[in-house]
């Protein structure tokens, strides 16, 4: 299905499948949303990363299936100039080389390998290799669901829409038992950091999210934050325990199941992080004094990775202009007030869902 470095989004989503090489009205005027003002209010913020190809204007793309974001590019010089499908989603065997250690070792994770040893990177991404496969249509038009976790999907009842997307992303403590008449049960890919997979595990444990999602067709999609995601995802591949780090004597098995293999994994590229933040959320945060922990959400992540290898995306559970009225989570079983944290822009977040919703890129679902 999308072909991730570049060309046609007939191949993109087969590398996901398959391996290959102020708070109520923090939005602000609705008149007045769009990626320019966005940016031009976050223009002090330092973005982290290298400089690449991912920060030059992408070549027009045509794409065979007329639903997809590449069409909305052709017609809107606002999407046009902020997204840039050549920018490699994933890591690959194929992706890891001297050049590319050497551009990236003194940038800090997740946007490069600073204080990572060069083997421990080296040896994990090694194993994320393959070959693509076309779709049997590529007139067909994919749909994909990116699941986060708010309040405001609690009574939706969305789960029916939810699973009839082709693909479902769903991230963190993600449960699904008990909630599927407004959640849906359908998950293809869960997207974590290993920090927050285990933190979701203890956090949410009473809420009923006692493992992660697990399933034969399910894959695993790192966020490279620190060392600790590469040692995991190397020992998850070769069936070991976790040899090293925090996570020592960790098996594997318990978070992702038994029957494991290099197809089930993919791993952010730091090239794609850094894009989506110099492009998209280019925090002032970054100028505070806990600018060394921002970067996007993990829903952030998620989602910006189905708009950039799917046809189609719609975001449930995402943060809304009208958060108040909703509990922080749909499982709580009493109304809580959704906590911000210095690592992540919540609010800038909300602003740009609603602008990329209006902009024809994605669907937010919404409640008044």
């Amino acid at each position: 299905m999308f072909v991730l470095v570049v060309v046609t989004a007939s191949l993109a989503l087969t590398a996901l499948l398959y391996d290959q090489s102020g708070r109520g009205t923090a939005v602000g005027n609705t008149r007045t949303l769009d990626l320019d003002s966005l940016f031009r209010d976050t223009q002090e913020g330092v973005a982290p990363g290298g400089d690449r190809q991912e920060m030059q204007q992408q070549e027009e793309v045509e794409h065979s299936s007329s639903c997809s974001l590449r069409r909305v590019m052709q017609t809107d010089d606002i999407i046009r100039k902020r997204f840039n499908f050549s920018v490699p989603v994933f890591q690959w065997a194929s992706s890891f080389n001297q050049s590319e250690w050497e551009r990236l070792h003194d940038i800090a994770p997740p946007y490069g390998w600073h204080g990572m040893p060069y083997e421990d990177v080296r040896s994990a991404v090694a194993l994320l290799s393959g070959v693509s496969s076309e779709r049997s249509d590529p007139h067909q038009c994919v749909t994909c669901a990116v699941i986060g976790n708010g309040g405001i999907l609690q009574g939706s009842k969305q789960g029916s829409a939810i699973d009839s997307h082709h693909y479902v992303f769903r991230l963190n403590g993600a449960i699904t038992k008990g909630f599927e008449e407004d959640v849906g049960s359908k998950t293809s890919f869960y997207g974590f950091t290993t920090n927050s997979m285990k933190n979701s595990l203890r956090a949410y444990r009473k809420e009923g999210f006692t493992k992660t999602p697990q399933n034969p067709e399910l894959k695993y999609i790192f966020i490279p934050a620190e060392l600790r995601d590469y040692v995991l995802l190397k020992a998850a591949i070769q069936g070991t325990t976790v040899p090293s780090g925090k996570d020592t004597g960790d098996r594997p098995s318990q978070y992702f199941g038994n029957r494991l293999s290099a197809e089930k994994f993919r791993m952010l590229h730091p090239d794609f992080i850094t894009y989506v933040v110099k492009r998209f959320l280019k925090s002032r945060q970054l100028k505070s004094k806990y600018g060394h922990l921002y970067m996007p959400s993990t829903g952030a992540l998620m989602l910006f990775t189905a708009l950039h290898t799917c046809d189609q995306v719609s975001a449930y559970g995402f943060i809304t202009r009208n958060y108040d009225d909703f509990s922080e989570h749909y499982y709580d079983s009493e109304k809580r007030a959704l906590q911000f944290f210095a690592n992540h822009d919540l609010k800038m977040e909300a602003r740009l869902w609603e602008i990329l919703h209006l902009h024809g890129v994605m669907t937010l679902y919404q409640r008044h």
